[in-house]
């Protein structure tokens, strides 16, 4: 089939356009739901539920064991079903939990509904991930995944924000304190979404009524060469994928980089709310949601052009271990420092080195699987790296008591971005000796 030379660049501005915000807008209120609990542990829900530092840091990460239960079922069934199907149903089901979480009476309630958060958003992450391999060829994806996941910090940054206001001056409203109310405001979204998401997405190519007959025909070509390349040079299996130490290897490497993510997410607003006590600041609720934002703002313009040098330059290890290492190298120095601002600036630079490794990773598993191996792979290194997801926030919380200081969990943070940084080249050495 003759293709004319104007249909690859017009069919992938369109696919773009249609995919990329309105999953990004999914990620956001997924992601704001999955760490809102972080704005409301130091604005009255630890004094209301009785929670000490180490039972919020289980309550926050207890949502982990639910989504690794779950993780690698749920991503072969978006696989067998359709994503369009399937990311409808995990829309519902977590907004329902999430909304329920206002009305949570005690500590042990909270733990049943944060996993119970993790079973319905199991398989989310990974099955747009996935999804994103059904509609953009290799080479575009670091940059495909880096716009998608700048919802990472525009939930965080704008979160903070909105989050902040709801706090402030969503208390009373409904009987409701600031945090339930803020439960309530930010789960109800992802319900209506499930029923949008029925029928806005299309499950492949083949099926998009919005392409133009030519447009669906190239890129269904397109990717189907791509699949058929990486079946020729080495077949996995499902069952491979799940097993391989190449695959365990990039769990590992993720884990390390979400643990500082995660650690972030659900304790900076402590520790800006701590700046009082050891700087002398006098921050509003929403003067500290403002400063909360800033490192992610900046995160985000520099995750979408690292993203776009590693698929410019077809480099990905050292697109992941640079930031990864770095970000690790500044985190452990914050809490050293002699001033918020100093401190505010080595946080920044931690969440770039986070944010910057993230797309080119994801752009890692693609390169050697698809198909349901890529479904399966995927979602085992997303499912065993999220368990930095429960041991970040469970961690950071119990030397926090332990310590009386921040200080030792941030080394923590530290030590494992550094180790990351150091796994995924040393995975690049091994693939290329094999």
């Amino acid at each position: 089939m003759v293709v004319s030379a104007d249909v690859p660049a017009a069919t992938m501005r369109k696919v773009t356009l249609r995919l990329v915000p309105f999953l990004g807008l999914l990620y956001f209120i997924n992601y704001l739901d999955r760490v809102n609990i972080g704005f409301a542990a130091p604005n009255g829900m630890k004094v209301d539920l009785g929670l000490t530092e180490t039972a919020f840091g289980f309550a926050s990460g207890i949502f982990f064991l639910g989504y690794l239960v779950l993780e690698v079922p749920s991503n072969l069934a978006l696989h067998k079903f359709g994503a369009r199907r399937w990311i409808a149903r995990i829309l519902l089901s977590w907004g329902i939990v999430a909304t329920a979480m206002a009305f949570v009476p005690n500590a042990t309630v909270l733990y049943i509904l944060r996993f119970a958060l993790g079973v319905a958003e199991a398989g989310f992450f990974p099955g747009i991930l996935l999804y994103l391999t059904y509609w953009f060829p290799q080479h575009q994806r670091a940059r495909i995944v880096a716009l998608f996941m700048t919802a990472v910090p525009i939930s965080t940054a704008l979160g903070a924000t909105v989050s902040s206001l709801i706090l402030e001056y969503g208390d009373g409203v409904f009987g409701l304190s600031g945090w339930r109310f803020m439960f309530l405001v930010e789960g109800l979204p992802a319900v209506g979404l499930a029923f949008v998401t029925w029928f806005y997405l299309t499950d492949r190519p083949e099926k998009a009524g919005w392409l133009a007959p030519a447009e669906r025909q190239w890129l269904a070509d397109e990717l189907a060469a791509e699949q058929a390349k990486l079946e020729k040079a080495e077949h996995w299996t499902v069952r491979r994928a799940l097993t391989h130490p190449r695959v365990l290897g990039l769990a590992l490497v993720y884990g390390g980089i979400v643990y500082g993510l995660y650690a972030l997410g659900f304790f900076l607003p402590t520790i800006i709310k701590g700046f009082q006590e050891q700087y002398g600041t006098d921050f509003s609720v929403v003067e500290r949601g403002l400063i909360n934002a800033v490192p992610y703002v900046i995160g985000a313009v520099v995750m979408v052009w690292w993203a776009r040098h590693g698929d410019r330059t077809a480099e990905r290890a050292w697109h992941v271990a640079l930031p990864a290492g770095i970000g690790g190298l500044a985190i452990p120095v914050t809490l050293y420092l002699g001033n918020p601002f100093a401190a505010m600036v080595a946080v920044t630079v931690c969440a770039v080195g986070v944010l910057a490794a993230l797309p080119t990773f994801w752009a890692l598993p693609s390169t050697f699987l698809s198909g349901a191996a890529a479904a399966g792979g995927i979602a085992l290194i997303n499912s065993i790296g999220n368990i930095s997801g429960f041991a970040a926030p469970y961690v950071t919380g119990w030397l926090k008591d332990a310590t009386g200081t921040q200080r030792a969990g941030l080394w923590v943070v530290g030590a494992c971005m550094v180790a990351a940084a150091g796994g995924v080249l040393a995975l690049q050495r091994r693939a290329r000796a094999s």
